[in-house]
């Protein structure tokens, strides 16, 4: 069974972007989907107060399951009343065009409302 949980420990979170060439920066957040022990993928964001900006998407190759991941740490955001979503240019954009979450380009922000939306957009 899949499951995609942040990780809490502070501890395991750096060492968990130092295996995975992430910049660890203040506020720094990572979800990630396990098969068992098996990690199949990540999502490595940063969240403030009112926004969250995805750096990092991983696993790009199975679209189902990178918008599986996404919508999950987007949800950490929506769970506290976070409204505005970006991303940035370390971040799969084309990923995010194909599932429908560009908001504004310009902006590089993201649809953080298709959470409450399915995953129909994706074609896949």
């Amino acid at each position: 069974m899949i499951n995609v949980l942040a990780i809490n420990d502070n501890e395991k979170l750096k060492e968990f972007c130092n295996e995975n060439g992430i910049s660890w920066v203040k506020d720094r957040g990572v979800t990630v989907a396990k098969d068992g022990e098996e990690i199949l993928g990540y999502c490595a964001y940063i969240l403030s107060v009112d926004s969250i900006t995805i750096t990092h998407l991983s696993h790009e190759n199975d679209v189902l399951l990178a918008d599986g991941i996404l919508r999950s740490a987007l949800h950490i955001a929506d769970f506290r009343g976070i409204e505005n979503a970006f991303y940035q240019e370390s971040a799969p954009i084309k990923l995010f065009e194909l599932l429908g979450f560009i908001k504004n380009e310009t902006e590089k922000s993201l649809k953080i409302e298709k959470l409450h939306e399915s995953c129909a957009s994706c074609g896949k």
